[in-house]
């Protein structure tokens, strides 16, 4: 099982930046087990859910050719906890993208108000000069990652 972390796009600009929201819902199991009595959103799934934004907004610049895969990051800092029936808001911004790898400039928002930043550098690692060899197939980018995209495409359309 792949857990998503954002549950859709809501700006896209290809090759440039991405918006993305997801809800913060009591119902998510690992609220349940992170401070029981006092649950809140983990630091480190507001990363993943950073490098999900971010990491589509890469893939799809090049045309999900490439194996898009986290490599570090950079900078996290986070001014206050998130609690159930909250809405993040994920806004990622490109920085640079070569052959090798991309680098991300990332706000995250809880219900409009500012909350962290998160920059990321991605690796491309069909193209990195480490000499190994990975499968063929995107094992990155599935179906249910393009399909957050195809919905905010769709989503989109209806409103034009």
């Amino acid at each position: 099982m792949r857990w998503i972390w954002i549950d859709k796009f809501i700006e896209f600009e290809s090759g440039v930046r991405a918006t993305a929201i997801k809800n913060v819902s009591l119902a998510e199991e690992h609220l349940h087990d992170h401070f029981p009595a006092y649950p809140t959103m983990p630091a480190s799934l507001m990363i993943e859910g950073m490098a999900q934004t971010s990491g589509i907004l890469v893939g799809e610049a090049r045309g999900f050719q490439e194996k898009v895969i986290l490599a570090k990051v950079k900078r996290a800092s986070f001014l206050r906890e998130v609690r159930p029936g909250e809405q993040l808001t994920y806004e990622a911004t490109i920085d640079q993208v070569s052959d090798e790898a991309a680098s991300i400039s990332g706000k995250v928002l809880v219900d409009g108000e500012p909350l962290a930043e998160i920059d990321i550098v991605f690796s491309h690692i069909d193209n990195n000069l480490s000499g190994l060899s990975f499968p063929e197939e995107n094992f990155v980018f599935t179906e249910d990652f393009k399909s957050l995209l195809r919905t905010y495409n769709v989503s989109t359309k209806d409103e034009g």
